[in-house]
């Protein structure tokens, strides 16, 4: 048996006796005091001394007392033994509060809004990645030419972010050849944004690209395929420096085959007429 259950079992054995033990004082007092009342008798022979009864009444009392104090002290073992210790706590101050200012960031500079993209009215049409042909077409004499008529203009919806240049073309007869290129100068921050046409897509490649310092949109109709009489709107769009944009140095070229014979139209982008300075 270990020393810890030998304790455990001897310390519940003292506090059960010290529990049960009653002291019975008035038999012990009866005890002294017959024997006290023997000792006073006539015909009592003392075989010692008187001193030596008085000193048995003192040691019985005495032992009587030390019997009390150790089942008191066993009592009191036992109760302190029995009594779980007291757990230490140790109080922690609560984290003090961040200051918002050690907490805050540097705020984020603004960024300068651009507006979005005006959606056309007409379906804009897919730009392959690809560069434009190496020759421009050589600028056209006139914005007429036989059956066919041109005009350049910029769209209302042009702002100070974006803009967006349109070419009319109006032709009395079937074209069995056409080529559309539109120049835009290269004023500061221009970047193609899309193009559009109101003629069949698929009957069309586009490029768009930089060259010579223009940003160059050229629509070329494939082979095999024609367009009929009517009026068609070729439209180049894009972002620019904020602000009014110059257009004096944009341009546009058209040639086509009309009857077997070669046509050829051109000309550039007047400021819209609720602009002024030639903004684009």
């Amino acid at each position: 048996m270990r020393q810890q259950d030998v304790h455990d079992e001897l310390r519940a054995r003292l506090h059960e006796t010290a529990e049960a033990h009653q002291p019975d004082r008035a038999r012990i007092l009866a005890r002294i005091e017959r024997g006290m009342s023997e000792r006073s008798r006539p015909d009592h022979r003392a075989t010692r001394p008187q001193v030596w009864g008085w000193a048995r009444v003192a040691s019985a009392t005495a032992a009587v007392a030390g019997m009390l104090a150790v089942g008191g002290y066993a009592v009191a073992s036992a109760v302190k033994d029995d009594t779980p210790p007291q757990r230490q706590t140790v109080s922690v101050p609560p984290a003090p509060t961040p200051s918002p200012d050690a907490t805050s960031r540097a705020p984020v500079p603004p960024v300068e809004r651009t507006p979005s993209t005006p959606r056309p009215s007409h379906k804009t049409g897919n730009i392959p990645a690809g560069k434009p042909s190496a020759s421009m077409l050589t600028p056209a004499a006139g914005e007429s030419d036989g059956p066919l008529w041109s005009e350049g203009s910029m769209d209302p919806h042009s702002n100070d972010f974006w803009a967006q240049s349109n070419i009319t073309l109006r032709t009395s007869r079937q074209l069995t050849a056409l080529t559309v290129q539109l120049k835009v100068a290269q004023t500061g921050g221009v970047s193609s944004t899309g193009a559009w046409l109101s003629l069949p897509e698929q009957d069309f490649d586009l490029t768009v690209g930089e060259q010579n310092g223009f940003v160059v949109y050229t629509w070329t109709l494939k082979a095999g395929r024609t367009v009929p009489t009517g009026e068609w709107v070729f439209a180049g769009q894009y972002n620019h420096q904020r602000g009014d944009r110059d257009t004096k140095d944009d341009t546009y070229v058209i040639t086509a085959t009309a009857g077997g014979t070669q046509r050829a139209v051109g000309g550039d982008f007047p400021a819209h007429p609720s602009d002024a300075g030639g903004r684009g």
